[in-house]
């Protein structure tokens, strides 16, 4: 299947590029673009692509491929409407978009969220065992805990190319309309500390929630919120399941911390399931999957299948024989509610404006 990147950043470069080299069975990268010439033209070198670009509309224009894969950081509805409105297929990282209104607005077509923890082989077979336990219905609480390092630290080891050919002006009208959207999710008077709320949610905790969905549904009631520290600080969230039982969020930024770690701990009935991530950014490194139930028997599955990788192979699949993704546009947008219901209660609990969508 011929494809182009739209992104040439971090996670294109750490993750992306390695996984298409090796994955040309699958996968012919016919173009990219970036908004630094400098990023597009190491991608596509490392990926033999002939289309270089720099402008998301002249490439759709170009064409030359099936499908596009959206990489690049910020809200991405713009952009999947666009590829979509040409008639391209759509991988896009998450999150999909910063505005329920986005999504609305998208057009039909073939569309798959990338959440790549979705399709964890540890975090697949912890769905397996749910089912088999009984499902939500037996869940009595979900707690994930979040160490989160600096992204320069994790990233070290990719030595990536750096992006210094780019506008500034055209850097800061892109974040201004990036503020702009998030007034339209929030309202415009809403603070520093809600926003920034908002950004990490969708940034990284959107991640859990993600999983949530698929353990359990979205959450029905978020009932508490709370951070601290130094921008972004701690984030901790809680509220109820929607079957049964209920889940608690701690996320925290600490720089200097050796190594990213996730932890998400299912506790059920007749015992627990509890699974703890490495770095997303490390190639197969195995999500561990320790299985707790009577008597403290324990057991521990591995597995060194890259994410990543099952992700692509999913978009494959629903592009060329109509297998439906985990997360499609609905999917997206239910993290969007969930995130602006988070933004919500913490701005209520701290008698602090909010408007917009999450009113």
């Amino acid at each position: 299947m011929r494809i182009a990147l739209v992104g040439c950043g971090a996670v294109t470069q750490a993750v992306y590029v390695p996984l298409l080299s090796r994955r040309r069975d699958l996968f012919e990268v016919a173009a990219v673009c970036d908004l630094s010439r400098t990023l597009a033209d190491a991608v596509g070198d490392r990926l033999g692509a002939p289309g270089r670009y720099t402008d998301v509309a002249e490439m759709l224009s170009a064409g030359g491929f099936e499908a596009v894969l959206v990489l690049a950081s910020g809200s991405h509805g713009e952009t999947v409407g666009r590829a979509l409105s040409a008639g391209y297929a759509v991988l896009c990282e998450k999150p999909l978009a910063l505005t329920r209104a986005e999504v609305a607005a998208l057009p039909e077509g073939p569309l798959m969220v990338g959440y790549m923890k979705q399709y964890d082989p540890a975090v697949r077979r912890a769905e397996e065992l749910l089912a088999e336990l009984g499902g939500p219905e037996v869940i009595r609480s979900v707690e994930v805990s979040v160490l989160h390092p600096s992204g320069e630290s994790q990233l070290a080891f990719a030595n990536l190319t750096q992006a210094r050919d780019v506008d500034p002006g055209l850097i800061d009208s892109l974040r201004a309309a990036e503020r702009d959207l998030v007034s339209k999710a929030l309202g415009e008077s809403a603070p520093e500390s809600v926003r920034g709320l908002y950004g990490v949610t969708m940034g990284s905790i959107c991640h859990d929630l993600s999983l949530l969905r698929r353990f359990t549904g979205s959450p029905t009631d978020i009932s508490y919120v709370e951070r601290w520290g130094a921008e972004p600080g701690s984030i901790e969230i809680s509220g109820a399941l929607p079957v049964r039982g209920r889940f608690a969020i701690r996320w925290h930024y600490l720089e200097d911390y050796p190594a990213y770690r996730e932890t998400v701990t299912i506790h059920h009935d007749k015992g627990s399931l509890e699974l703890v991530f490495p770095s997303p950014y490390l190639m197969n490194a195995p999500t561990v999957l320790t299985v707790v139930s009577g008597a403290e028997s324990r057991t521990e599955h591995r597995d060194v299948t890259e994410a990543f990788e099952v992700q692509l192979s999913a978009f494959h699949a629903f592009v060329n024989d109509g297998k439906p993704p985990l997360t499609d546009a609905n999917g997206g947008l239910e993290d969007i509610v969930t995130a602006q219901r988070i933004a919500a209660r913490f701005a209520v609990q701290h008698d602090l404006p909010i408007g917009g969508e999450a009113a």
